[in-house]
């Protein structure tokens, strides 16, 4: 793949949050089965998870070495990666029809989007500003590359910062990939 063609870290974030937003406004209408709502619910924790793990091991490290107040943001954007992924957890094996897997989804839709609006407005932009066209691109090419290795679930106890989480999220993602094929979820 030529320089040109990696993705550019920017717009694969922002595509990754239009993505969950889709996903979050199909849930929101309350269309189709209980066994369909819970599928897509899997596959936004699951898109989520993918997400937030590619970006505590490339852009929030990105983040501390090139923003003046880069040690601040990203320790914000993993409180909110932390509350998100307690609530997915919570999630995880709630019936679509049990009144708790709608309060649980309408807290996760308003964290999410609440951490989206923080990313878009603030640390996005500034990244932009900061690092070279080549640097987002490299940044980005490593972000799709760890998405394709992390975990589908959530594991709040998971180290979220480098070396050890580089480390340990292949193994918790194949593992998760696994039981995922085992038990038919839709991911």
């Amino acid at each position: 793949m030529t320089a040109a063609e990696k993705p550019d870290l920017i717009a694969l974030i922002i595509s990754d949050h239009r993505h969950i937003e889709r996903v979050f406004t199909e849930l929101e209408a309350g269309a189709g089965t209980p066994e369909h709502r819970r599928d897509l619910a899997d596959h936004v924790i699951a898109e989520l998870v993918r997400h937030s793990v590619a970006e505590e091991q490339f852009m929030y490290p990105a983040a501390r070495k090139h923003l003046e107040n880069g040690d601040e943001l990203a320790d914000h954007e993993l409180e909110e990666h932390a509350e998100a992924e307690e609530v997915m957890k919570q999630l995880e094996d709630v019936p679509a029809t049990d009144p708790r897997f709608d309060e649980l989804m309408r807290q996760l839709m308003d964290d999410i989007r609440h951490h989206i609006e923080d990313e878009e407005k603030d640390l996005l932009p500034k990244l932009q500003s900061a690092c070279s066209p080549d640097e987002l691109r490299d940044l980005g090419d490593k972000v799709a590359k760890a998405k394709k290795m992390a975990p589908t679930r959530p594991h709040p106890a998971a180290p979220d910062r480098p070396p050890m989480n580089l480390i340990l999220d292949p193994g918790a993602g194949l593992i998760d990939r696994i039981r995922d094929g085992l038990s038919k979820r839709n991911t």
